[in-house]
């Protein structure tokens, strides 16, 4: 009968967190970056979509005079669209310099404290430009709606049907991606091997 005291190491192993070569590492942050960069461009494209819907004088689809847009919703939609895109822009350009970054950076720059917070700091920043150009994109399909469906103001049932459906989308999609892209990330850098050592 084989005994029942097992490896002491092994119910310790539960609680103490395993360390990830710093390879391992990397290639995670190599992943997450691109497909940051990935979403805001496929994002990018919803917004000239939307630039060419910023037209004045069109008639909305309810065929009623009150419900019709003003030319005011057609300015804000530009303007909600441009900022939306300039979000994308620095969060792709971000992610882009943090992937260089992390590529050629050496196992003893890679692990300084100084680096590390410096790699924290341009995630957040490229995490939540994406986020915010998320929220703009989000009001400018808002305007659209009202443009092409119909005003809110006028009690327009699809427009306020749409807009509760983008805007409840929306934001069960944020709040799925922004935790676990932070999650993975940070873990991975706690989690981090100090213990690698660079090939002579």
């Amino acid at each position: 009968m084989s005994s029942s005291h097992g490896d002491p190491e092994q119910g310790q192993g539960r609680r103490t967190p395993k360390k990830i070569p710093l390879d391992s590492i990397k290639e995670i942050y190599q992943k997450a970056l691109d497909d940051l960069v990935n979403v805001n461009s496929l994002f990018t494209l919803a917004v000239f979509v939307g630039l060419s819907l910023a037209r004045t004088g069109e008639r909305s689809l309810e065929n009623r005079t009150e419900c019709d847009a003003t030319p005011i919703y057609a300015k804000q939609l530009v303007v909600n669209e441009v900022v939306s895109f300039a979000c994308y822009l620095l969060s792709s350009l971000v992610a882009k310099a943090l992937k260089i970054h992390v590529t050629i950076c050496q196992l003893e720059d890679f692990l300084s404290t100084r680096n590390q917070v410096l790699r924290g700091g341009m995630v957040m920043l490229s995490v939540w430009a994406s986020v915010f150009g998320c929220i703009f994109l989000t009001i400018s399909m808002v305007d659209v709606i009202q443009i092409k469906v119909g005003m809110l103001s006028c009690g327009s049932y699809y427009a306020w049907k749409a807009t509760a459906a983008l805007i409840a989308i929306v934001l069960l999609a944020l709040s799925i991606y922004v935790p676990f892209m932070m999650t993975a990330i940070f873990t991975s850098v706690r989690n981090v091997d100090t213990n690698t050592k660079l090939e002579s």
